[in-house]
């Protein structure tokens, strides 16, 4: 066949249909990737409206290629090519799965990132539904998310819930300290040891012990300046740190 021939094939009006709806598919779902990482970006985190439109953009090209096997490479494909979505479609959800990954970040007992990572693997199930051509649920799953992201701390507050503080504390190396004191100390402030979250560890001589105090109530519980004075007035300890656990 003459070069260019070839390269019209590449330009029949079948083609350039096909181009121009999965052209309106991309910016469909950019449009709603965007939408839910504004969210993301307006509460300052790392993942904002790029990397989510792109996110959502790249996974519905992924999918919508998918249902156009006979039109690939010109139409020159021919008994080439087996499109099996499925396959397309875990190769997106596995991929993407690195990606949020990167976002998931810990410090000690804390741990962020982990809404970020979630919204973008629901990122790329909207650009996945549609390249599939479901596009109402493709809109409500982006509304839903949004939602979710945007309103659910209100809904949270409303329910019972306790806090907790993450606590570092390095003793003085001629203190010994004891677990059933510590324990009874965080009772008295309203709080109590998160059952397998006490860890202790030694340097130098000196003992350093980690653990998460979880409120008693919605209302109990130190502020944790009073309990960074305490601990600062506190004789066997050396030194701390007091954070709010969050993920």
């Amino acid at each position: 066949m003459p070069t260019h021939a070839m390269l019209a094939a590449y330009w029949t009006a079948h083609e350039v249909a096909a181009n121009g709806v999965i052209i309106l598919n991309l910016l469909g779902a950019l449009l709603l990737g965007l939408m839910v990482g504004y969210e993301r970006s307006y509460h300052g985190r790392a993942a904002g409206m790029r990397t989510y439109g792109i996110v959502c953009m790249a996974s519905a090209a992924l999918t919508i290629i998918g249902g156009y096997p006979d039109l690939w490479f010109g139409g020159h494909a021919g008994a080439l090519v087996v499109s099996d979505p499925t396959r397309i479609i875990q190769g997106v959800v596995t991929g993407i799965g690195f990606l949020g990954a990167g976002v998931i970040m810990r410090e000690g007992f804390n741990i962020s990132g982990l809404t970020t990572a979630a919204s973008i693997w629901a990122s790329s199930v909207i650009g996945i539904l549609v390249g599939v051509g479901f596009y109402a649920a493709a809109i409500a799953l982006a509304a839903f998310s949004a939602l979710i992201m945007i309103y659910l701390h209100r809904v949270e507050a409303w329910l019972p819930s306790r806090h907790a503080v993450a606590i570092m504390m390095k003793f003085k190396p001629d203190y010994t300290p004891r677990e059933e004191v510590l324990r009874r100390i965080a009772l008295e402030r309203g709080y109590e040891i998160a059952g397998g979250s006490l860890s202790i560890g030694a340097s130098g001589g000196a003992q350093e012990w980690r653990f998460v105090a979880l409120a008693l109530s919605r209302k109990s519980g130190a502020r944790l300046s009073d309990l960074a004075a305490e601990l600062h007035n506190f004789e066997g300890i050396d030194s701390f740190q007091l954070a709010h656990a969050r993920n």
